[in-house]
C-alpha cells in the first residue's frame, strides 16, 4: 500500500505511518476547485454552502431529480459540467435554466454522468455524498482518479472497503472522512504515538428512541423516526440514526480506515453529540474531539485541510456555556432492542459479500419503512434473516461493479418478499 496516502492502522500501530502526516500536511493543499456527488441532498447542500464561504471553485455536479434545486445551484456556481437522474430530468433542468436565462452546462445522464463529474479533471476534491449503493460507483471512480474523496457517503466503504481503499492507494487518491466520527478519530490520530493505540470509541446519540424497548419500536410513526433530537440530516442516514445501522455502519468504516477488527472499534451513546469520538491509549488515556453538532464543521475541516479555518460564522457553539452545556453523558448500547451492532460485525467475520448483503437489505428495508410499507423494527427482522439467507456469499469475492450491483438488487428483491409475505 502507497504509504501516506491512506488512513491506516495497519501502518499507525508499527510506527512507519500517520494517517496523514504532519511531515506531509505542507505538501496537501487545501481544496480550490471541487465536484459535489449528490449536490441537491443535505450533505451536498451545506458542502456548497462551505464551498461558498470558503471560496472554492465549484467545477462540476452530481444530482438526482431536484432539478429546480440543481439550478438554483447552476446560477450560484456557474459549473462546467452537472449529471442529473435521466433524460426526463436533463430535459427539464435545460428548460429551467432557459426560462431563468441561466447558461446551460454540459449535462450528463445517469451512471456515466456521475462517474464523469467524480472523474472531472479539473477538480482537486470531490465530495462523496450520494447516500447508499447508488454511491459506490462514483466513489470507485474518483479513488481510481487519484482525487481527494471528502467521503460521507458510508456505503461505499461497507461494500467495497478494500477495493476503495486498494484504488486509492495504487492512484495516490487522499479519503478525507466527513462523518463527524471519522473526523474526529482522524484529528484524535493525527496527535498520538502509534505505538500507544489501544482502541477506538465511536459516539452515537442514541437517536429518537433511546430508552426504548424493542416491542415499543414496532409502534413509532416514520415522522417519529425521522425527529432527530441532535443532527440535521437526509431522510435515509436519519432512519439508520434511529435503528443505529448508522453506527453499524461507521464500525465496517472504521476497520477498513484504519486497519482494525471489530473488537478494536467501541461503541458509547452520548446524547448530547458534543464528544464526536475518541481515541483511547495503552495507557488508561484518552483523545477526544469536540464541537457542536453541526455537519459543516467536518465539511469544512476536511475541504480545508491542513489548514483550519477561521471560526465559522454558521456555529456559535460555546464549550463552557453552563446553560447550555451542563451536562454529558454517557451510555452503553442495548444490542438486544438495537442489534446493528451485532449484524455489523457478523457481516465484516463472515466476509465475502456480507457486508453487501447487510447493505443491501437495509437499503431497501429503509425504504419500505419510509413508504409505510413496514414497521420500524422489521427493518431488524428482515436484515437478520438476509444475513441468514445470503450466508453461502460469504465465500464469495466480488470481482467487478456489476457483480456487486446485481447482488445488490437480488437481496434487495429478497427482502420485498419479505415484506410482502408479512403484509
Amino acid at each position: 500500500m502507497s504509504q501516506h496516502k491512506i488512513l491506516s492502522l495497519k501502518k499507525y500501530r508499527d510506527g512507519s505511518f500517520l494517517p496523514v502526516p504532519r511531515r506531509l500536511s505542507d505538501r496537501i493543499r487545501p481544496t480550490e476547485k471541487l465536484a459535489v456527488l449528490g449536490s441537491t441532498g443535505s450533505i451536498g447542500t451545506q458542502s456548497l454552502e462551505v464551498a461558498c464561504d470558503e471560496g472554492f471553485e465549484v467545477v462540476a455536479l452530481a444530482a438526482g431529480g431536484n432539478v429546480e434545486k440543481l439550478a438554483q445551484q447552476i446560477h450560484m456556481f456557474n459549473p462546467a459540467y452537472v449529471s442529473v437522474r435521466d433524460e426526463e430530468a436533463r430535459a427539464s433542468l435545460m428548460r429551467l435554466l432557459a426560462s431563468q436565462h441561466v447558461p446551460c452546462p454540459d449535462i450528463g445522464v445517469g451512471r456515466a454522468g456521475v462517474v464523469r463529474v467524480a472523474q472531472w479533471d479539473d477538480a482537486d476534491t470531490v465530495v462523496a455524498a450520494i447516500t447508499g449503493f447508488a454511491g459506490l460507483e462514483p466513489v470507485l471512480a474518483a479513488a481510481m482518479s487519484g482525487k481527494k474523496i471528502a467521503l460521507a457517503n458510508k456505503e461505499a466503504l461497507v461494500v467495497a472497503g478494500h477495493a476503495v481503499i486498494q484504488l486509492a492507494s495504487d492512484s495516490g487518491a487522499l479519503i478525507l472522512p466527513v462523518d463527524s466520527e471519522h473526523s474526529a478519530i482522524w484529528q484524535c490520530l493525527m496527535a498520538a504515538l502509534p505505538s500507544n493505540l489501544h482502541h477506538l470509541i465511536l459516539t452515537c446519540s442514541g437517536g429518537p428512541f433511546f430508552g426504548r424497548q424493542r416491542d415499543e419500536l414496532a409502534h413509532v410513526s416514520v415522522e417519529e423516526a425521522l425527529a432527530h433530537p441532535t443532527w440535521i440530516m437526509g431522510n435515509k442516514i436519519t432512519i439508520d440514526s434511529a435503528t443505529l445501522m448508522n453506527k453499524a455502519f461507521e464500525l465496517i468504516e472504521a476497520c477498513h480506515l484504519y486497519g482494525l477488527e471489530p473488537e478494536d472499534v467501541g461503541v458509547v451513546i452520548h446524547p448530547q453529540s458534543i464528544v464526536h469520538s475518541l481515541v483511547a491509549f495503552k495507557d488508561g488515556s484518552y483523545l477526544a474531539q469536540l464541537g457542536s453538532p453541526d455537519m459543516r464543521v467536518p465539511i469544512r475541516y476536511a475541504l480545508t485541510f491542513p489548514n483550519r479555518s477561521d471560526r465559522s460564522a454558521y456555529t456559535s457553539f460555546d464549550l463552557f456555556d453552563v446553560d447550555k452545556n451542563n451536562a454529558w453523558t454517557f451510555a452503553k448500547v442495548d444490542e438486544e432492542t438495537f442489534p446493528s451492532l451485532r449484524f455489523a460485525r457478523k457481516a465484516w467475520r463472515d466476509g465475502g459479500m456480507m457486508p453487501l448483503v447487510f447493505n443491501a437489505s437495509n437499503e431497501e428495508a429503509v425504504k419500505l419503512f419510509l413508504d409505510g410499507a413496514i414497521r420500524l423494527s422489521q427493518i431488524f427482522d428482515f436484515v437478520e434473516r438476509a444475513l441468514v439467507d445470503f450466508s453461502h456469499m460469504s465465500s464469495i469475492e466480488s470481482s467487478t461493479f456489476d457483480d456487486m450491483m446485481n447482488e445488490h438488487h437480488r437481496v434487495m428483491k429478497r427482502v420485498r418478499e419479505y415484506a410482502h409475505a408479512t403484509g
